[in-house]
């Protein structure tokens, strides 16, 4: 039986030679519009792994579509850079596409060197807050032009189609919502005329490019913005591309930027929003192609079965592996390394303008730096902790050569990954500790559980280095009435070790206290199986399933120190919890002190006032301290020692997972 997802597929001419899609993603590796090495060895990276065809970019088309980390194809002087890459994709094995873009008002004059960003209206947008110019029909026209004279360019550099970004609020999904579109001109008011850009713009292209080159177009089927855009208009759009324009394909994602639905953080459900795309292939027909959260070859291939699209888009999935497609053609799909949809490595580093890395992959975007050399002089090493530091740290010293051997204390590994993975759509880090110890166990690296190591263990090993990742433990504040038995720990909460009352104080307002707060507040709220029966049945309206999905038993407070919440969780996935939090009626009280626990209340003050808030439960979530003390046993031994993840400084997994890495293949 053939797979589904390794059936050939064209694309007008074009064979792929399987459907797995890696759509373009902004990866800030390029400088001042040039195509660099990092950017070569990526790709080159993800074609070796099977991709069936490759897109990258978004690339610019003028000198306001975009800033100097993007990929340039709005002149001449980036085609020597454009066609090596195009190579690096092509001779791996995969086919080769760039997206063109124009990022309208989501562009921003501070690097664009004071260029002011252009837009249909002169709305400012709630990602940059700056206000474009309003685009004249000069401007539009020359616009226009300037999208077919990139794709000419692209074609000219040997990549084997061009894909357009009509969708995620940038300036072609700018010009068809009226949310950014008040225009009383030709391209305003009507759908029609809010389509008209978009299609002359992909009418140009295809006149440019021939009949027979072919042209893709990412879009939206629904952007998530109140009074934008959903599937009935932009079902009217999708077939006038492929019918008036000459579209062979259609890439379908939701949301914009802006959009206050999550798309791909954790909290989303796998392949949740392939409906998008199976609402586009009942009209149209050509190849549709599925994107966001999927991550992983049974869904991919279930989405293709079931009717929903002809091709998966898998973007960070192939950031966490490149060699998904190859291991799941061979049928070796346990060896996947799966995205996690944590967004650390990934578009937490764009917003700081830092090249994309990723939390699961420490090579990402490393390739040749990092590159794993073996070594001459193998070593025993014993590396101490089977968290995710500690995994880590084993397989790099593993491929390097070295004689390893794993100590963890407890009866599993993977560590705080567990911990992590117990808050409300945090599911995925569990699967993480999976993947990691997979590889562990596919590399035949003995393990020993449940062995805490002291003097005896390292005299009877005799190892030539050590690694150490012991991970942390939880703080206990120097609070009166900390010590009594209704305090507990977030860990212990998180682990459901303890029982927590109605009333529930969280101490600490970091990423730990932010997770466990909407841990709690989820107990008591209907379960999705349930509120599905119900509502299928139709046995309660709307406005009760929303409250029993987000009202639970409990009644919960923050008391933070701090001015704000949420230190220490991703800019990508802060806004989403901060979301949840005040949807799950979550109290929070910043600037806030706890000046003592009674058997009854938290005594808090907050400025000059001195209050008290009832609590059957307290919860300490005050951050955690480093455990390390085995640093001085071995140095008392004289046995070479380093240090990784929180045993070395309380951080995050993606610190540890890199600094685990970086220590196996340093040592």
């Amino acid at each position: 039986m053939r797979d589904p997802l390794f059936e050939p597929i064209k694309i007008n001419n074009l064979e792929l030679k399987n459907r797995i899609y890696l759509p373009a993603m902004h990866m800030g590796m390029a400088v001042d519009f040039q195509v660099t090495d990092q950017l070569v060895d990526f790709y080159a990276e993800r074609a070796k792994g099977g991709a069936g065809m490759i897109v990258v970019g978004n690339a610019t088309v003028d000198e306001v579509s975009g800033f100097f980390q993007y990929i340039g194809a709005h002149s001449d002087a980036f085609i020597p850079g454009l066609t090596r890459l195009a190579n690096a994709i092509k001779d791996n094995g995969a086919k080769a596409a760039v997206q063109l873009n124009h990022a309208g008002r989501y562009s921003h004059s501070a690097l664009m060197g004071g260029k002011k960003p252009v837009a249909p209206t002169a709305l400012a947008s709630n990602l940059t807050r700056e206000v474009p110019e309003e685009l004249d029909i000069k401007g539009i026209k020359a616009i226009v032009e300037s999208f077919a004279q990139a794709a000419l360019r692209v074609k000219k550099c040997g990549y084997d189609a061009v894909e357009v970004l009509s969708g995620t609020g940038y300036l072609i999904s700018e010009f068809l919502s009226p949310v950014t579109n008040k225009r009383e001109d030709e391209y305003g008011g009507s759908f029609e005329n809010r389509m008209r850009f978009g299609i002359e713009v992909m009418t140009a292209i295809r006149k440019a490019l021939g009949p027979d080159f072919p042209l893709i177009v990412r879009m939206d089927n629904n952007d998530f913005m109140e009074g934008g855009m959903r599937h009935g208009e932009l079902g009217q759009y999708a077939v006038r591309l492929v019918e008036e324009c000459g579209v062979n394909a259609l890439c379908v994602k939701g949301s914009w930027h802006e959009a206050r639905v999550p798309q791909l953080t954790s909290n989303v459900p796998r392949g949740t929003y392939a409906y998008l795309a199976r609402n586009i292939k009942n009209l149209v027909n050509v190849p549709v192609i599925a994107s966001h959260r999927i991550n992983d070859p049974h869904i991919a291939r279930e989405l293709i079965q079931d009717g929903y699209c002809d091709m998966v888009a898998m973007a960070r999935s192939l950031i966490a592996d490149p060699y998904l497609p190859e291991k799941a053609r061979t049928g070796r799909e346990n060896e996947i390394i799966h995205c996690i949809g944590c967004a650390q490595g990934c578009f937490d580093n764009l917003f700081k303008l830092q090249a994309v890395e990723c939390l699961c992959n420490p090579m990402a975007g490393h390739e040749r730096e990092r590159a794993i050399l073996k070594t001459d002089t193998q070593k025993k090493i014993m590396v101490v902790g089977g968290g995710a530091a500690g995994m880590s740290a084993a397989l790099a010293a593993f491929d390097k050569g070295h004689a390893v051997s794993l100590y963890e204390k407890s009866d599993r590994l993977g560590g705080q990954l567990f911990l992590a993975a117990l808050p409300p759509g945090r599911e995925e880090f569990a699967e993480l500790a999976k993947d990691l110890s997979t590889q562990i166990s596919l590399r035949k690296i003995p393990v020993h559980l449940n062995t805490e190591v002291n003097a005896a263990v390292l005299d009877q090993e005799k190892p030539d280095a050590v690694i150490l990742a012991t991970g942390a433990k939880p703080l206990k504040p120097p609070i009166p009435g900390v010590d009594l038995p209704h305090v507990v720990q977030a860990w212990d909460v998180l682990s459901d070790r303890v029982s927590t009352g109605t009333n529930v104080v969280v101490i600490g307002g970091g990423a730990v206290g932010v997770e466990t707060a909407l841990f709690l507040s989820e107990k008591g709220t209907l379960p999705g199986e349930a509120l599905k029966f119900l509502m299928v049945n139709r046995a309660e309206s709307f406005e009760t399933l929303y409250d029993l999905a987000t009202r639970g038993s409990k009644n919960v407070t923050i008391i933070e120190m701090m001015g704000k919440v949420g230190a220490g969780i991703g800019k990508s996935t802060k806004w989403v919890m901060m979301q949840d939090m005040a949807r799950n009626r979550i109290s929070v009280k910043v600037g806030t002190k706890a000046l003592e626990i009674t058997e009854k209340s938290v005594k808090i003050q907050t400025d000059d006032r001195v209050d008290e808030i009832l609590a059957d439960t307290v919860v300490i979530a005050a951050g955690a301290v480093p455990v390390n003390e085995l640093a001085l046993l071995l140095k008392e031994k004289d046995i070479p020692c380093m240090t990784a993840g929180d045993a070395r400084q309380i951080a995050l997994a993606f610190d540890a997972v890199h600094q685990g890495h970086e220590a196996g293949r340093t040592i």
